[in-house]
């Protein structure tokens, strides 16, 4: 058997992308993705794709953010590691799933291969996700009316109350940036995720008590594929009051009336309780994540 073939993709030759089968329904869960052809690689033995990846981000990016699909031909994991170790970016991975994959055997094996192909070339599990898609049938979820919300301008204020609430997290994201910097470190990458939305900025509010304090904040956001719930964070003094949901619901109302017909969300499987208030706020999961770290860059030599 002859070694893999490495290729990247231009306009004139996308089309290979389409090779391969898809039992993991990744088109259907990229359907308003916008992928460059030119951050599209394939891998071909004897001429026949055997492993994809298409690596993401937004319009204006130089380089990509994360690979956000990748596929492996059954008996194929090599040449996949291959194609993610070759290639020029070293950027987080997102296998996504169908919900309940586990539990298909064939969906099983075809995740689990896709596994063994990232951890062959180095990248290693940090999270499962799960994915959610609120549309209108779904109803609005109703609001309870304890917290006051408005807008704020001031960063320093958004950064101060994230730094709070990622003091006592449960978000793997916000661990390991905890871990890495610090509660600054985990602060300032959320602000430069959302101020990297295409959303305006104008769309961040804090969320108060009658009393006057500083409950939470909730971020609605557009990424680049549509509406999502950016941010839902309650601060560790008001825990244990339901305010995570209350959070959610005026997030949700906001983007509906900003004008999304639908609204994504996720959390990470292991946040038992946002999952409980997106269920509780009629929000369905209808796909899984599994996000994987790179590997970690070459030491500079001595």
């Amino acid at each position: 058997m002859t070694g893999p073939v490495i290729r990247a993709l231009s306009a004139s030759d996308a089309q290979l992308f389409d090779a391969l089968p898809d039992p993991l329904g990744a088109r259907e869960g990229h359907r308003r993705t916008r992928f460059r052809p030119d951050w599209k690689r394939v891998a071909l033995r004897d001429g026949e794709v055997v492993a994809r990846g298409a690596w993401w981000g937004g319009p204006d990016d130089a380089e990509p953010v994360n690979i956000n699909w990748f596929d492996v031909a059954e008996g194929e994991e090599e040449a996949g590691a291959e194609l993610l170790r070759s290639a020029p970016w070293n950027v987080e991975l997102e296998i996504n799933l169908p919900g309940g994959w586990r539990e298909e055997g064939h969906l099983r094996a075809a995740a689990e291969a896709r596994f063994a192909a990232a951890r062959a070339a180095g990248y290693e599990p940090l999270v499962e996700r799960l994915l959610y898609h609120w549309t209108a049938e779904q109803g609005l979820p109703e609001r309870p009316g304890r917290l006051r919300f408005s807008a704020e301008p001031d960063d320093a204020v958004f950064f101060d109350a994230l730094r709070r609430i990622h003091s006592a997290t449960l978000d793997a994201h916000a661990l390991r940036a905890v871990e890495e910097g610090g509660l600054d470190q985990a602060a300032q990458e959320e602000i430069d995720f959302f101020h990297w939305c295409p959303s305006p900025r104008e769309w961040w509010q804090l969320a108060h008590t009658p009393e006057g304090d500083l409950a939470g904040i909730h971020i609605p956001a557009h990424n680049p594929s549509g509406p999502v719930i950016g941010f839902i964070g309650v601060l560790p003094e008001h825990r244990g009051r339901g305010y995570a949901y209350d959070l959610l619901a005026e997030c949700t109302h906001f983007l509906v009336e900003q004008g999304a017909e639908s609204v994504n969300g996720a959390t990470d499987r292991s946040n038992t309780p946002m999952a409980a208030n997106f269920a509780k706020a009629g929000f369905p999961v209808t796909r899984e994540r599994i996000n994987f770290l790179p590997p970690s860059p070459p030491s500079p030599s001595a």
